[in-house]
């Protein structure tokens, strides 16, 4: 671990290894930490109502929609945290939200 990423602490650290307050000190470290956990919904992505038209893609706050060659690959479960903002602009319906572990 470099001296930028001071703040970033591995899962179960005790509270005393912690920055006081837990103040994150440093950015870029959103990487660092698999989100997915939070999520109650779960985007489900239906390759062949999608049109490519990469709505979703600005308006994920999480950066979740993985493109590849300018087209939609799929969603990064390891970070979305189930907003759904990327089913509400899907003008296809090629984003559904479920409940996750259904």
């Amino acid at each position: 671990m470099s001296n930028k990423d001071k703040c970033i602490v591995d899962a179960y650290t005790p509270w005393q290894k912690t920055t006081p307050g837990g103040i994150v000190t440093s950015t870029g470290n959103a990487k660092h930490y698999l989100t997915g956990g939070w999520r109650a919904d779960k985007p489900i992505w239906n390759e062949e109502k999608c049109k490519q038209c990469m709505l979703c893609f600005p308006v994920c706050p999480d950066s979740s929609i993985e493109v590849e060659d300018k087209k939609m690959k799929g969603i990064d479960f390891d970070h979305c945290k189930g907003c759904g903002v990327c089913a509400a602009v899907c003008p296809f319906n090629a984003i559904e939200m479920e409940p996750e572990g259904k």
